[in-house]
């Protein structure tokens, strides 16, 4: 609405003042007709003056009036191009103009050669001739014609102006109007954005409070998960360790059974059972052989099993150990740590015809033992799932971004397949081939691990083309940021 106003009001404005100029062009041409009258009539007097007095300032007053006839009726001209009706009548004043300019050369020439009846007779023609009464009768119609033109230009510029005083008053008013609204409406709204910032303020002060209970509550959770894993840890082992020694006992038992079992069948029909002592390394029948064969695969399974449960057991007792463990942060050169971790699986890398590079790494403050564990883990899996006949490349690289550290581990080995990317993240699941030695705990434990110092890890992997495990660490990680330690 402002812009539309505006614009018409600009309108108006541009109106009015072209109708005002096209009423001072109509006063400019009446008084520039009163210019070449008042011309002419010099010209009259000053030829009349002239042939009664002989006076030489007659003839040149007239002199200088002839002069200026023709620039008046020449800019006259150019005044009233625009109206056909003032250009007839132009041509009409011209024509008598120039008719009179010839009389009064004639009279003049006549006076020079002392004439004077002559210039006398040629006066009174020219009063009796209606050569004056053309030019005045022309010069009062135009006149006329410029007077109604003024007063139809005054009218328009009248209404001109009115209607841009009125259209500049309605903006104005509406200016006001707006004003008045936007300033309720910037009231309102900073009343609303007080109150909604006061929600916010208790909101957040109870989702604060809300969290610090949760975390608590987890902690509290994670703490008692913890001692219960170490407690059934524990508890677990004593049982098993009973189990292993009534499974040596049971295996040595067997042995004797056996034996005597070999010894039963090679006693002659009425002799007398074989003393303990000579019992030696008896054949078995058949049937007793499958026996014992049987017998011992069951307890090599057994044994096997109570191997496993105590790897597992084991790592399940280190894990809590681990996460009892306070982190202690300290600068790291991340370079060194890696050059070391490498050379201790050098051995391994040299048997899979494997070459770890370490590129540009970046140094963080952080924990040097939770470091060595994961990058540990992550090169050693690198060195252990290499493709078999294809020389391997394990390649440690780092760069820091918006006050992290990414470090990535990359290799050309066997590859992981998308559908277990994650699944290789669990606790005791493992993905691929089990060919190599394992319990499925080192990247859960190394996930734990990086999500204790405060950052993340992901793997991009495909079957056959390598993986590429990311590590995301703060690089100043401090006591403020253990959220994670418990």
């Amino acid at each position: 609405m402002l812009t539309a106003i505006s614009a018409g009001s600009v309108y108006l404005v541009n109106k009015a003042r072209d109708d005002n100029k096209w009423v001072v062009h109509t006063i400019e041409v009446e008084n520039q007709v009163n210019s070449l009258l008042l011309e002419v009539r010099r010209a009259e007097s000053g030829a009349r003056g002239y042939l009664l007095t002989r006076g030489d300032e007659f003839r040149a007053d007239h002199e200088k009036a002839v002069a200026a006839i023709p620039p008046a009726l020449d800019k006259l001209a150019r005044q009233i191009g625009d109206n056909p009706e003032q250009r007839n009548s132009m041509a009409r004043l011209r024509a008598a103009v120039d008719t009179r300019l010839e009389q009064f050369s004639r009279e003049m020439d006549f006076v020079s050669r002392n004439e004077p009846d002559k210039a006398t007779a040629l006066v009174r023609e020219a009063a009796a001739g209606d050569t004056t009464t053309t030019i005045r009768d022309t010069a009062e119609a135009m006149m006329r014609e410029e007077e109604r033109l003024f007063a139809q230009r005054t009218l328009n510029a009248d209404r001109s102006q009115t209607l841009a005083a009125s259209l500049t008053g309605i903006g104005s008013g509406l200016v006001v109007v707006l004003a008045l609204i936007s300033i309720l409406l910037v009231r309102r709204s900073a009343q609303m954005r007080d109150e909604a910032e006061a929600r916010l303020r208790d909101a957040n002060l109870n989702l604060e409070s809300t969290v610090d209970e949760r975390t608590a509550d987890l902690r509290e959770a994670n703490d008692e998960i913890q001692r219960f894993a170490y407690i059934v840890s524990h508890d677990l082992r004593s049982p098993l360790v009973n189990i292993m020694g009534f499974t040596s006992e049971l295996e040595e038992m067997g042995g004797d059974i056996f034996r005597r079992i070999g010894s039963l069948t090679h006693i002659p029909a009425g002799g007398s059972p074989v003393a303990a002592a000579d019992i030696g390394d008896i054949p078995l029948e058949e049937p007793d052989k499958q026996l014992s064969q049987d017998f011992s695969e069951a307890l090599g399974f057994i044994k096997s099993s109570i191997a496993k449960m105590d790897r597992l057991i084991s790592a399940i007792l280190n894990l809590t150990r681990e996460g009892r463990r306070e982190f202690e942060p300290v600068r790291i050169d991340m370079r060194e740590l890696m050059e070391a971790i490498a050379s201790t699986v050098a051995h391994q890398a040299s048997e899979a015809n494997a070459e770890i590079r370490i590129g540009e790494l970046p140094d963080i403050t952080s924990d040097r033992l939770a470091l060595e564990q994961i990058f540990s883990n992550l090169i050693d899996n690198a060195v252990k799932y290499l493709k078999s006949g294809e020389p391997g490349e394990i390649t440690v690289r780092g760069r820091t971004k918006l006050g992290y550290a990414i470090y990535e581990v990359a290799d050309n080995g066997r590859g992981i397949d998308a559908k277990d990317h994650q699944r290789i993240f669990d606790l005791f699941r493992r993905a691929g081939t089990q060919d190599r030695p394992g319990q499925g705990i080192g990247l859960a434990h190394v996930r734990a691990l990086v999500r204790r110092l405060g950052g993340t890890m992901s793997v991009s992997s495909e079957l056959n083309q390598g993986s590429t495990f990311t590590i995301t660490l703060p690089i100043h990680w401090t006591a403020s940021k253990r959220t994670g330690d418990r």
